[in-house]
């Protein structure tokens, strides 16, 4: 006996030395002597767990609870079960755990977790709330309640939460963060974009800019939105295409606080910018930082900020603030569009880094395909144009994607078009800043951009929002488009 108490005792060392290989092999050598030990099976559970092996955690706990019934074996189950994402057996275990403890913060607050995995929003909200009760100083708690409001589409409810999460973690950059895209989903710019400069992708561009600059950036303030009239202010792209394009609207206010813009946009945009931006100096590639020279350097998401922008003044360009190169139009005319037809251009994937609900299957497109007098263009390029393949042999789909080697080509092409139809993507974006006509399709959770109102987009005129009534469902969307559709043509 002494001697399993000796290896029990190097065994559960090794386990909290994070050795979980070697524990393992000394829990299973106890095991062997001893099969009814419900300590080392639960042990073992918990190992297993440790290495996402969930299925075989379950099966050793369940083994250990046989044996004794205890609840920290339960609990340990019910954690398995929070893994494997089985929320109705985690919300079974946590309620019969909580009429021993009805006042445990854990149970409670796992089995919140637990209906939020089962979208069970009521409970959900209902169990959070009663943790808060237990621990009213459990940041996560009050962050999980403001994300839940926010996907419900009750902004100020949300902030209400994570303000409370940042007065318990006050450098909590993401609650910060969060709590701007429900000041911004509200339409509330005022107070949401002081928020805002906590974004992650902020810090990113200032440090890929300062790593690249370092001296420049050691001796350049970033810009706060005085008035420099003699000074040259360098502004740099962070984000995505679409967030670029979204935020260039802001170049002519800054031009009117300084005496020089340099601008770093995406490679891809620079022809784009070039041809709309004359009197901006346009940098392709990084300079040497000997040839490079300015007084101030800020990132272009920060711009409304600098500028004091709030909801009465955020949507300048609403008619259009891009336009298309006129010969790369008229080629894009000559060689493609040179017909009577409708023509709508389409796009069904973004990059699916940041979200997979707002790619959309190709097939759904095809009952629009039918509709007499159109004529389809695929604007799909890179990940998501082999999904063309699909359908190319049976409708008469012009792929444009594989013309393409920058947006201003995309701009040329585009000019063309009578009316795009696409996810909520970069295409969306440079379609409302030439004032072209664009239905831009959401998923149940949308971006914050779109704010609450649907019925109108503030940013483009020219565009008109459909969203999805329910999550993943994107065909009655397109049953919606294809009424329309039909109207128009």
């Amino acid at each position: 006996m002494a001697d399993l108490k000796e290896k029990f005792n190097f065994g559960f060392e090794l386990h909290k030395q994070g050795k979980l290989d070697d524990a393992e092999k000394v829990y299973l050598e106890i095991l062997e002597e001893t099969p009814q030990n419900a300590e080392i099976l639960n042990l073992l559970g918990m190992i297993c767990m440790q290495k996402f092996q969930l299925s075989k955690a379950e099966e050793y706990i369940l083994k250990a609870i046989d044996i004794n019934p205890n609840k920290y074996f339960l609990e340990n189950l019910a954690k398995v079960y929070l893994e494997k994402e089985d929320s109705e057996k985690a919300i079974t275990i946590y309620s019969e755990l909580l009429k021993l403890s009805e006042d445990n913060f854990d149970y409670l607050f796992n089995l919140a977790t637990a209906y939020k995995l089962a979208k069970n929003v009521e409970k959900t909200i209902e169990t959070y709330k009663k943790a808060i009760k237990v621990n009213p100083n459990h940041q996560d708690t009050y962050f999980n309640l403001g994300l839940i409001y926010d996907n419900i589409g009750q902004p100020q409810e949300s902030i209400k939460y994570y303000k409370k999460a940042i007065e318990l973690s006050p450098d909590d950059m993401e609650t910060r963060y969060f709590t701007s895209l429900s000041y911004f989903k509200n339409r509330d710019y005022g107070h949401g974009l002081p928020y805002f400069e906590s974004r992650l992708c902020r810090q990113t561009a200032i440090v890929t800019q300062a790593n690249t600059y370092p001296n420049l950036f050691n001796e350049k303030p970033i810009w706060q939105g005085e008035n420099v009239p003699d000074k040259t202010i360098y502004t740099y792209y962070e984000a995505g295409f679409g967030d670029v394009l979204m935020f260039s609207r802001y170049l002519p206010l800054l031009q009117k606080r300084c005496k020089k813009i340099i601008f770093k946009p995406q490679v891809p945009l620079v022809e784009l910018f070039e041809y709309n931006f004359p009197e901006i100096e346009i940098v392709r590639f990084f300079k040497q930082e000997a040839d490079m020279e300015f007084d101030y350097h800020i990132p272009i998401l920060s711009l409304p900020y600098a500028l004091g922008l709030n909801e009465n003044d955020m949507f300048v360009g609403k008619s259009g603030y891009l336009k298309a190169d006129n010969e790369i139009v008229e080629r894009y005319k000559k060689e493609y569009f040179n017909n009577d037809s409708f023509k709508i251009g389409i796009k069904w994937r973004g990059n699916t880094h940041y979200e997979m609900d707002r790619v959309i299957d190709i097939k759904s497109f095809t009952k629009l395909f039918n509709i007499p007098n159109t004529k389809f263009y695929s604007f799909q390029t890179f990940e998501g144009a082999e999904d063309l393949n699909e359908i190319i042999n049976d409708y008469d789909i012009v792929d444009i994607g594989k013309t393409v080697k920058n947006f201003s080509d995309t701009a040329g092409a585009l000019e063309n078009m009578d009316l795009i139809i696409c996810n909520d993507t970069s295409l969306a974006h440079l379609a409302g800043a030439m004032n072209k006509h664009c239905w831009i399709l959401l998923p149940y959770l949308y971006n914050w951009r779109w704010h609450l109102d649907l019925t109108k987009c503030d940013w483009y005129d020219s565009v008109k929002l459909y969203r999805q009534k329910e999550s993943g469902n994107w065909d009655e969307i397109f049953d919606r488009m294809y009424s329309d559709l039909k109207n128009i043509v």
